[in-house]
């Protein structure tokens, strides 16, 4: 959720329009979480769940073991991972036949943060394989939200923004 907020913060930033907004069920602590986010040139009047995403990011890669990534994904959408594997590994594992975007912002976070916690890392690769916000856009976002641990925070981002390999499906 952070992320997805951040994400539409840094939009409305540039002059865009963002929205930013979880999906609960009957999730239990440490089930997987989904949040949404919308960036768009014009205002945004929709508040529905989003079910064909251009994006889809994973911050824990042990999802892709239960849960098909992929489904919904709008033709030449981007899935972009945080993992420690190659896209060959990923595309063999998985048969994810998408557009991928893979960081290993497990590694970078705790490198970079001494905590395994990817969720801004994770921007850095959002804003490589999409475009769809500037890098600088988010410095003020994650400045406002973390305070004197922003700069870390930032440092992580920058990181995977350079470390992140998108390869075409």
């Amino acid at each position: 959720m952070t992320s997805a907020e951040l994400t539409a913060l840094a939009a409305i930033g540039e002059g865009k329009y963002g929205q930013a907004f979880p999906s609960f069920g009957p999730e239990r602590r440490g089930a997987p979480v989904m949040a949404f986010v919308r960036v768009s040139e014009t205002p945004i009047v929709t508040r529905e769940k989003v079910y064909e995403p251009n994006i889809v990011v994973v911050l824990d890669p042990t999802l892709l073991k239960i849960v098909n990534v992929e489904a919904g994904l709008k033709k030449g959408g981007i899935v972009i991972l945080n993992t420690s594997k190659s896209a060959e590994q990923i595309r063999k594992e998985t048969g994810i036949k998408a557009k991928l975007a893979i960081v290993d912002a497990s590694k970078i976070a705790m490198e970079t943060m001494r905590v395994p916690i990817t969720n801004t890392t994770m921007l850095g690769a959002i804003v490589k394989a999409s475009g769809v916000i500037g890098l600088k856009g988010l410095d003020e976002p994650i400045n406002h939200r973390f305070g004197p641990i922003a700069q870390k925070n930032i440092n992580a981002c920058t990181r995977a923004f350079e470390e992140t390999k998108v390869v075409e499906g």
